[in-house]
């Protein structure tokens, strides 16, 4: 029997700070000094950002409550143009947008209000709280929907629904999906004698190409080959590709997971490698934030790196009329698991919340579906970067108009195409994973400052996050 809902957020938070003192606290210096650079300018041109048109006075109006994590122009320009014109869709209701914040403090917030009953009708959660919202057993899943009016899914990308699904049911919606890709210089290619339309593939083939692309400059300074933001989830899409599952029970899936499993051969092959190239000079660090990795790209200082493709809007943007820039896979360990393996959906999702009025909930499936149609979703990609969910979004004219004019983006349609739909590429499933993320990059910073084995940090890391899983899984009453 599962315990009262205060009781589980309290042990949610326990597990959460038994990782967080379990993580070794590590000060990683750059290889190279500190600059300033300039930060990724916004996609779009700056306009002034639309505003919500107050509810029609009319009686019979139902309204409901949005909590979503867009920042930006994203969201605040491409949110609020397809709210309102869902609003001005239809009569009988009516959607309130409201920013909540990162995903952690859009998360954190929904908790507070699940005890007051200060929640929204629907809200945008990242995909590490899947697990989570599913034990706690506070959303309606949208399945039921889907069945009770045979709501066609077939159109959706299989390996994006598939994360969203768990014992066989569909509980939230894909709205923003997005893997990681390798971007590169291809100016720097060509003048270091690689050919610029042949990414690297494999992690031998990065540490060959980031061998020829490393020099030193005139005034003493050095391009370095590539650098990787010490971030969970890069290390989570390693792992995918190399064959590795991060949790046991077939990543959660098969049944809920009881222990870390990166621990593997493939998890210390991994941090082995990123390792070895920073030893050997032909790779830097710029610590975890993703941004400042960025930045060093733009400013010449790194010919490679990995990123989101809800990114490569801007970076093209941003790059335009000063260097080419290309896009490839992943790199993988070897051929054999370019085929085999892939990467697993990152970005957020849509869901609805159970307590909350019937015609609250009718209206949030009619505006998730509105959200999830095929003109929004090419809207949805053009403003943001991430792909759609929905295959027949690439024929809407948007979306044709918009990959012809940045055809790098094609990367990432390609890569979630090649990706087979297995319990590796479904991606793993814990209620601790957010505080697990940062376990691991606390042990990515141990290797890399030669402060542990990669063995040795996975292992700490493996035991911490094993741990905090148990405590979760009483909590949820979960045997």
């Amino acid at each position: 029997m599962k315990r009262p809902l205060y009781y589980i957020l309290a042990i949610v938070l326990i597990a959460t700070m038994v990782l967080t003192a379990c993580t070794t606290p590590v000060t990683t210096e750059p290889t190279t000094p500190p600059v300033t650079q300039p930060t990724v300018p916004p996609a779009q041109p700056t306009e002034p950002l639309p505003t919500q048109p107050p509810p029609p006075a009319e009686p019979g109006i139902t309204k409901v409550n949005f909590w979503h994590s867009m920042a930006g122009d994203i969201g605040g320009k491409a949110i609020p143009q397809m709210v309102n014109e869902f609003n001005a869709s239809q009569d009988k209701c009516y959607i309130v947008y409201t920013y909540q914040g990162s995903y952690d403090d859009s998360l954190n917030k929904l908790k507070a209000g699940l005890q007051s009953n200060d929640i929204p009708t629907i809200i945008q959660l990242y995909d590490i709280g899947t697990r989570l919202m599913v034990d706690l057993d506070v959303a309606q899943p949208v399945q039921d929907y889907i069945d009770a009016e045979g709501y066609d899914v077939s159109d959706l990308e299989t390996n994006v629904l598939a994360y969203y699904t768990v014992n066989g049911k569909q509980y939230s919606m894909p709205f923003n999906s997005s893997t990681p890709i390798l971007y590169y210089n291809k100016d720097m290619f060509a003048a270091a004698g690689l050919d610029p339309e042949k990414p690297p593939s494999t992690f031998a083939e990065f540490t060959e190409a980031a061998r020829a692309l490393t020099h030193t400059n005139a005034d003493g300074s050095t391009t370095y080959g590539g650098a990787f933001a010490i971030y969970g989830w890069f290390f989570e899409q390693f792992l995918a590709v190399s064959g590795g599952q991060y949790v046991n029970n077939g990543n959660g899936r098969d049944s809920f997971a009881t222990e870390a499993t990166f621990n593997t051969p493939e998890g210390v092959a991994i941090l082995e490698w990123w390792k070895a190239n920073l030893d050997e000079g032909i790779t830097t660090n710029f610590g975890r934030p993703t941004v400042d990795t960025r930045n060093a790209f733009l400013a010449g200082q790194i010919a490679m790196f990995i990123d989101s493709t809800a990114v490569l809007r801007g970076m093209m943007d941003s790059t335009a009329g000063k260097f080419q820039i290309g896009t490839g896979f992943l790199p993988r360990p070897n051929a054999e698991a370019i085929d085999k393996y892939g990467t697993v959906i990152g970005g957020g999702s849509l869901w609805l919340m159970k307590d909350r009025p019937e015609a609250e909930k009718t209206c949030g499936w009619e505006f998730i579906k509105f959200m999830a149609s095929a003109p929004q979703q090419a809207y949805w990609q053009t403003m943001s970067g991430y792909f759609p969910i929905r295959k027949a979004a690439y024929d809407n004219q948007l979306s044709v108009d918009w990959r012809a004019k940045y055809p790098p983006f094609q990367t990432a349609i390609d890569q979630l195409h090649a990706a087979p739909n297995n319990r590796v590429t479904n991606g793993g499933l814990i209620g601790v994973f957010p505080t697990a993320r940062q376990t691991i990059e606390g042990a990515i910073e141990e290797v890399v400052a030669g402060k542990a084995t990669a063995q040795e940090a996975l292992d700490r890391a493996a035991q911490a996050i094993t741990e905090a899983i148990e405590e979760y899984n009483i909590s949820m009453g979960l045997k």
